[in-house]
């Protein structure tokens, strides 16, 4: 491939520790946030079965919804994550 020069140095992003700091903590509690979510999830499928194969909109049951409830929650707190750690909204 001519003109690529992938030798060169390339430059580091320099973070101050402050940053790190706060985009830690703001990960590690949105985390604990999913881990919840989760954890009734897997609750409720382990001790309380016939409470997921219940129907509770148009006919679907509990299990499909909280399934896609959880999907729906993981991109909601990325992009959540993502909006809290941005440089510009400090």
């Amino acid at each position: 491939m001519g003109g690529l020069d992938f030798k060169a140095p390339v430059a580091r992003e320099v973070e101050d520790a402050e940053a790190i700091v706060h985009n830690t903590r703001m990960g590690l509690i949105l985390f604990a946030i999913y881990v919840a979510f989760y954890g009734g999830f897997m609750g409720l499928s382990a001790f309380w079965p016939a409470a997921m194969s219940r129907p509770v909109l148009a006919g679907v049951n509990l299990a499909i919804i909280y399934g896609f409830a959880l999907i729906a929650a993981a991109l909601g707190l990325a992009l959540a994550y993502m909006k809290v750690c941005h440089k510009s909204s400090r």
